[in-house]
């Protein structure tokens, strides 16, 4: 058998010499076949585990295995890996640093000195999630929503500063400097780490794992990374390895280039509809070809952000010449720069040859044409001349057998209420958002308004994207239309859309009207970006502007004037600007001084954020009267002997259908008095106007479990006819709340499960969907299939996922949910086979599921009741 044996090597760069880890030396040696035909994206991860190998978590057969990747076969064995560093958003990394100093609180009380628990890998957190458009399409907007975000979470943030001077490793982003992709693209990834480890400079390649579903924009930048739960990022944070399957790599061919007047959003709606097409879930995806190298790194972004709405683990672009130009533009030091292009070719990393793949598909960019996509799934795509016939089919789904039309500053079905430029997808674009200022600047030259009824707003993912529209002028023609800039982060992306007005509010719902909302943002599902807007549109920033001056959405842009001005017909061509006119503006005002001046003081705030106190001390100061940050009880139990204990006497606390999304588990929008999270709320004297949102309470456990499985439009089987928070507590038929029907089993020492359908946990990469659970004293979830991101996470919280065997479900099985498990655990074997026994009704029902934990080490983890108190134990004891 080869020996792999040491494989690194010297490499001189203008940084100094580095020692690296050669993949070239591994080619050598026979481990790789032929480095050529590896995918580039396969080629980085074979690098990490060659560095990080160390014989026990990762092994020479761990590298082995990725490292002899075939496009052919289809192998199965699960590789650990480590990602050089983790990126955190507010709403998902406030749970995992309350983890942390819950964590070093635990420590404390243990004796041991709680400085000793830190990240073991750079992390960022940037804080982009909470502010909301309360306020849009005034002067002020921006100052305004500011306001009312610190005034709604100076708690959260007191953690964060905290944070930031407590942990070594870690790194904070004030409010108000833009949105964690686009920031992770534009200054924070170096795309290669240049660094000394163990005392020796070593180089090699930057990966990222992020809590945000869309960290997958940093493929086009080169880097390896994607979404992953907060549970899985806490575990890579302390040291863990993360575990998958060795990936299939689908190739994706582009060719020619686009045609005048497309943008990289066309570009990405059709690429989304192809490849959900071309079912790439769990897999690679990697972009190649003659058509790829005439794409800039900006248009190959936005590519990489939607990879989770074509549903692969990442949208992968090799580096090239493109690459460094964009490190240039950026900023990026000189020497670094070097670095980089040099680590690059040497290490087979460089694009100049197109490598197999497990499949591949094929686009001519010449094709691809204007688009919107909706009105509920990202890739249902539209070409803009069928948008009118489109929303026609659409108002069929919502049983609306006649148009009521709207006309003029008359609403009607169709109208458009909300019309948003924003998300890190499009504003890290400069020509899609140049393009929309010149659209803007056209129709304000030419008197043109968008309708009084639509909600305009512009939300820059970083203030970069300001300093170029305000050098060159645009942004006072997207001011004149009502797209003035309300703040810097994800917003209406996120359903952080704000209020429509009282009068919008109250026609929508009087009539019930199915009214639009058009963004150019990433994901459209129904009832994300405003609860009464039932039709929702992904478009490209300057198509956002067209349609707010349409105000409509049933409508032939390419055929139906845009409005009429002093009995003159205005069409969408006399508005839309040239490719040459765009890139003149790109190239003047889109410098890399934009980018250093913006950038020199990313890691400072503004005075609201200097306002807020936080003192320097190894533990946080809980505060027992807090309804934002409480001590989480995760440890609370870590003095017992870890095992796995067979689940008996269990209760179905929810029995649920398909594509339950973690947003069904655990929503993170807003709720009211009537709900478990507000009384808990009221009874500690928070008014209802202050409730906020769940995911700005997600360091409060006590809100997290009221709201698990809160959503108002879950359908618990278990209580037919019956939306929202609903079950059933058996020995007593009867129904409550979730959180009500879990406190009475958990009076009674009840353990819970819950049985699902098809694709359990699909959504967000959302750790409270599994974390909530825990809290119920669920201890088993039986479903047909589960998403990857939460099948990670359940087992991250002790909670074990049992798979139907192929053909079976509760259906064919006969289970209602009012039986009483027994599921046996002792001699659990990853992806080995459990067998569970229902009774009901004095007769037996004995069936076999597939234990979906997955990897040896997942075993522990449940046998410790989770990861973190996996890691903590270990690191008591050492």
């Amino acid at each position: 058998m080869t020996d792999i044996g040491s494989c690194t090597k010297k490499l001189r760069t203008e940084q100094g010499e580095v020692t690296i880890y050669s993949l070239k030396e591994l080619e050598k040696k026979g481990v790789i076949k032929e480095l050529g035909k590896m995918p580039y994206s396969i080629r980085v991860i074979v690098e990490s585990m060659l560095r990080n190998r160390d014989g026990e978590v990762i092994t020479d057969e761990d590298v082995k295995a990725i490292a002899s990747w075939d496009p052919k076969s289809n192998v199965e064995h699960d590789i650990p890996w480590m990602p050089a560093r983790v990126l955190l958003q507010d709403l998902t990394g406030g749970a995992a640093v309350t983890d942390l100093a819950s964590m070093r609180e635990a420590v404390s009380v243990m004796g041991k000195d709680p400085e000793s628990i830190n990240p073991l890998v750079p992390v960022d957190l940037v804080i982009d999630h909470s502010i909301q458009t309360d306020f849009a399409g005034c002067a002020d907007a921006q100052d305004k929503n500011e306001e009312l975000e610190f005034r709604r979470n100076s708690e959260r943030y007191a953690l964060f500063k905290w944070a930031q001077k407590a942990f070594r490793n870690f790194r904070a982003v004030p409010p108000g400097n833009g949105i964690c992709h686009q920031v992770n693209l534009e200054y924070l990834s170096p795309l290669v780490h240049v660094k000394e480890e163990k005392g020796i400079l070593t180089a090699y390649p930057d990966s990222c794992f992020g809590t945000d579903s869309h960290t997958t924009q940093i493929n086009g930048l080169g880097v390896v990374g994607w979404g992953v739960g907060g549970i899985e990022a806490e575990a890579v944070m302390v040291g863990q390895p993360s575990y998958m399957d060795i990936p299939q790599v689908i190739g994706f061919r582009l060719t020619g280039k686009l045609s005048p007047g497309v943008n990289a959003t066309d570009l990405v709606l059709t690429v989304v509809q192809m490849l959900r097409k071309k079912n790439v879930v769990g897999k690679f995806v990697e972009f190649f070809g003659p058509g790829y190298q005439n794409l800039c790194l900006a248009d190959r972004s936005t590519i990489a952000n939607m990879a989770p709405e074509y549903g692969a683990t990442m949208g992968y672009c090799p580096i090239d010449e493109k690459t460094i130009e964009y490190m240039k533009l950026t900023g990026r030091d000189p020497k670094h720069i070097d670095a980089v292009e040099k680590y690059a070719k040497e290490q087979g990393l460089w694009y100049n040859v197109e490598p197999e793949y497990t499949d591949t598909l094929e686009l001519d960019l010449s094709t691809v044409r204007p688009c919107l996509a909706g009105y509920k799934r990202p890739q249902d795509r539209i070409d803009l001349g069928n948008m009118k016939k489109e929303f026609s089919e659409a108002l069929k789904a919502f049983k609306i057998e006649k148009q009521r039309m709207p006309s003029g500053d008359k609403m009607g079905d169709g109208s458009l209420v909300i019309a948003s430029i924003t998300s890190c997808t499009n504003t890290a674009n400069p020509s899609v958002m140049i393009a929309a200022g010149l659209v803007a600047k056209k129709a304000n030259e030419l008197g043109l308004r968008p309708k009084e009824f639509v909600k305009t707003s512009l939300a820059p993912g970083s203030k970069v994207v300001t300093e170029y529209l305000e050098r060159s002028g645009l942004q006072e023609h997207l001011d004149a239309l009502g797209f003035q800039n309300c703040g810097y982060g994800c917003m209406t992306c996120i359903g952080n859309s704000g209020p429509l007005s009282d009068e919008v509010s109250k026609e929508i719902i009087s009539k019930d009207l199915v009214t639009a909302a058009i963004a150019s943002s990433n994901r459209n599902f129904e009832g994300r970006i405003h609860p009464l807007v039932k039709a929702n549109y992904l478009a490209s920033p300057p198509l956002v502007v067209a349609f707010a001056i349409a105000g409509r959405v049933d409508i032939d842009l390419e055929k139906e004037p845009l409005a009429e001005i002093k009995g003159k017909k205005v069409y969408l061509k006399d508005i839309w600007p040239a490719d040459e006119e765009i890139q003149r503006i790109n190239d003047k005002y889109v410098t890399t001084k934009a980018f250093t001046s913006q950038y020199k003081d990313i890691f400072k705030g503004s005075k609201r954020w200097d306002r807020i106190e936080s003192k320097d001390s190894p533990l946080f100061k809980w505060k027992e009267d807090s309804t934002y940050i409480r001590n989480p009880p995760f440890f609370d139990e870590l003095f017992d002997d870890p095992e796995i204990k067979s689940i008996k006497g269990a209760r179905c606390l929810a029995m649920l259908g398909d594509s339950i999304t973690t947003d069904h588990i655990s929503p993170a929008g807003s709720f009211d008095a009537g709900s478990d999270a507000g009384r808990y709320l009221i009874s500690l004297g928070v008014e209802e106007e202050d409730f906020n949102s769940y995911g700005s309470r997600r360091a409060n456990h006590e809100v997290m479990v009221r709201g698990t499985f809160a959503n108002i439009r879950l359908k618990n089987q278990l209580t037919p006819g019956v939306e929202g928070s609903s079950s059933r507590y058996f020995p007593e038929k009867k129904d409550d709340t979730i959180f009500e029907v879990s406190r009475l089993y958990y009076d009674d020492m009840t353990p819970l499960i819950v049985l699902a359908g098809k694709e359990y946990g699909t959504g967000s990469s959302r750790d409270w969907a599994a974390k909530g659970p825990n809290l119920l004293g669920i201890r088993a979830v039986i479903a047909e299939s589960f998403e990857r991101i939460h099948r990670s996470n359940l087992v991250g919280m002790g909670i074990v996922p049992l798979q139907y065997l192929e053909g079976q479900n509760a259906g064919t099985l006969k289970l209602n949910g009012s039986e009483i498990f027994d599921i046996d655990l002792e001699d659990l074997e990853p992806k080995g086979t459990v067998r569970v026994t229902a009774y009901r009704d004095g007769k037996k029902l004995v069936f076999d599921t597939i234990c979906r934990v997955d990897v040896p080490i997942e075993a522990e983890y449940i046998a410790n009741g989770g990861i973190l108190q996996y890691v903590l134990r270990n690191m008591i004891s050492s």
